[in-house]
């Protein structure tokens, strides 16, 4: 992976709407019950909770427990979801998608903060969160090393996933999301107590099926083939569909809040942090 472009990303920082919560001290603020800085408000004690930060003036008013929350500086961890099936060897998405992946842990380790970079296919192989150029690189020779195989599920990703990182974080699934549409959404809602950001890579060919003529298409997961004539009817078609699709995507992240964006690999890496940055929902305070 030719890494230049990283210097480029310098303008860029990683401000997220929620307040997140995580085990290590960053720049980052979150809202927990806490000693801190700035008092953000009162809620009812909960079983568990420290009797040192019950509020007694408020006891002895209303003969209700209340605890006092504080808002305290958090670290922001930003975990990548890099998809490394069979079909992401189509064209040069996997090597694009790994650019992305790389670039958001450049802008995590800039910042003090740390990052985890996560291959999943049909089942997750969790990466370790750590910060540092030297883990950065290190992460990215992996990345030069993977050859993309096997199926996709991304429902029972999102699942281990679950189990694996407890505290609120910035998710980032980097995926080209051609799969069944019942488990892209159940991962969706599976990932939504976090910030959630999907960025789908297509090859321009799949974007506008840049075919015509007989052709035989092999489907690189399943390894099942398929004769057909591309028409301009067939291409109609076929663009109907992946709206279609993609629509069902981004209706499931409008629910729940998360940003879902489009890219091809000819793309300049550049720009696809520009867009992300200036029109993520979850990227801005």
């Amino acid at each position: 992976m030719d890494t230049e472009f990283l210097s480029e990303l310098d303008r860029f920082t990683l401000l997220v709407r929620k307040r997140v919560s995580t085990a290590y001290t960053g720049a980052r603020r979150s809202v927990k019950v806490g000693r801190g800085i700035s008092p953000v408000g009162y809620r009812e004690y909960r079983k568990g909770d420290d009797f040192k930060f019950v509020d007694w003036k408020v006891y002895a008013r209303t003969e209700k427990l209340y605890v006092r929350e504080h808002e305290e500086e958090r670290s922001l961890s930003v975990h990548l979801l890099l998809d490394a099936s069979s079909s992401m060897g189509f064209g040069e998405k996997f090597a694009f998608a790994s650019k992305v992946a790389a670039g958001f842990a450049y802008m995590a380790i800039k910042e003090n903060e740390k990052f985890s970079i996560s291959k999943f296919g049909e089942m997750l192989e969790p990466g370790e969160t750590r910060g540092g150029r030297r883990n950065l690189f290190r992460a990215i020779e992996d990345l030069d090393r993977t050859a993309p195989s096997g199926g996709t599920d991304f429902k029972r990703t999102a699942e281990q996933f679950d189990l694996t990182i407890r505290s609120t974080s910035l998710v980032v699934m980097i995926s080209d999301f051609l799969d069944g549409i019942d488990s892209l959404v159940a991962s969706i809602y599976k990932l939504s107590s976090h910030d959630l950001i999907l960025i789908q890579i297509l090859d321009p060919s799949e974007a506008d099926l840049d075919f015509e003529g007989d052709l035989r298409f092999i489907d690189m997961e399943s390894k099942q083939s398929v004769m057909t004539r591309v028409t301009p009817k067939v291409k109609e078609e076929y663009e109907a569909k992946m709206k279609e699709h993609d629509a069902r995507i981004r209706a499931a992240c409008n629910d729940v809040g998360a940003d879902f964006f489009t890219y091809t690999t000819d793309k300049p890496i550049f720009e696809v942090f520009s867009d992300v940055n200036s029109r993520a929902k979850v990227w801005r305070a």
